[in-house]
């Protein structure tokens, strides 16, 4: 009888100690379950947002789409580059479908999204540039027929054919810059030349060509001027003041590079070295290469 009091404080002791574990086991669960709450919630917010990222790529790569659908030229060339981009369009909506889930893909084809329409801007600079040199020389060529009809309304057939003659050997006179080159150049140690086409290390455009043979050109000393017109559709050159300016074609611009050359009617290799007050952008570079007034050669470079 004595025992009792001693057994049922111990039995309390127990219970007290029962009742501390169930408490402390049910707050690790408690903790457990809301911290795996918070996660699910968590996952499900940044699923949430990679799909509506994807939404917005997938937009952006419809429009670009149309956009690249309403550029047309001519240019095979051109034409050929805008057909490659149309495909690359077309293979990033195949993926923006297929990783709709995958937030790294999706910053991805977000990047090349931006790409895709920066070099689109370029192209749509370089096709009107096109389409005004075409709308010109129709244009020229229409005056020209124009003259050469009233021409024969006032002369006799020996005044024109005289006039053919002459016109003939003007054409025959012109000089041609046959095989242009043109390389990005890098300086090293102040004159070892690197070839390189990334605009952002690019020094100085260097255009090559052999200037042709013509016994019946005017022989001596003739300036050759290249002309280039920059990715943003700007004339490349060194200050847009009157002594940097030329004629070619009936037109006056600004020049990149000049050379002097000393022409005795053989063929004679030249190089013009092209520099820029401001760096190099990324995009195509088209180049005209113009002696005695007249354009003889055109060539073009794609800098990175």
């Amino acid at each position: 009888m004595e025992n009792k009091p001693e057994e049922k404080k111990s039995n309390n002791r127990i219970l007290l100690i029962l009742l501390f574990l169930l408490l402390g086991c049910n707050g690790v669960f408690g903790w457990l379950w809301w911290s795996e709450r918070d996660r699910a919630n968590s996952e499900i917010i940044v699923k949430e947002q990679v799909i509506i990222e994807r939404d917005n790529v997938k937009n952006d790569l419809l429009a670009l789409q149309e956009e690249y659908a309403t550029l047309q030229t001519n240019d095979k060339a051109v034409q050929a580059e805008l057909e490659e981009k149309r495909a690359e369009i077309a293979n990033l909506l195949e993926q923006a479908e297929k990783h709709k889930d995958d937030a790294y893909i999706i910053s991805r084809l977000r990047k090349e999204t931006g790409t895709l329409r920066t070099i689109m801007k370029h192209y749509i600079i370089e096709i009107d540039s096109l389409n005004t040199l075409n709308k010109t020389i129709i244009a020229e060529k229409d005056k020209v027929s124009a003259d050469l009809d009233s021409e024969r309304g006032k002369t006799t057939q020996l005044s024109k054919d005289k006039d053919v003659l002459q016109s003939t050997v003007n054409i025959g006179s012109i000089l041609k810059a046959e095989t242009p080159k043109v390389k990005g150049i890098k300086f090293k140690s102040g004159s070892k030349e690197i070839e390189t086409n990334k605009a952002s290390r690019v020094e100085k455009i260097r255009v090559s060509f052999v200037l042709s043979q013509n016994k019946i050109a005017k022989s001596g000393i003739k300036p050759v001027y290249v002309r280039i017109v920059t990715p943003d559709g700007k004339e490349l050159t060194k200050s847009q003041d009157e002594g940097n300016m030329f004629k070619f074609n009936g037109s006056r611009g600004y020049f990149a590079g000049k050379q002097d050359v000393n022409y005795r009617n053989e063929e004679v290799s030249v190089v013009v070295f092209c520099g820029s007050p401001t760096p190099f952008i990324p995009g195509k570079y088209l180049i005209d290469i113009s002696c005695d007034d007249v354009v003889i050669g055109q060539t073009s470079i794609i800098l990175q």
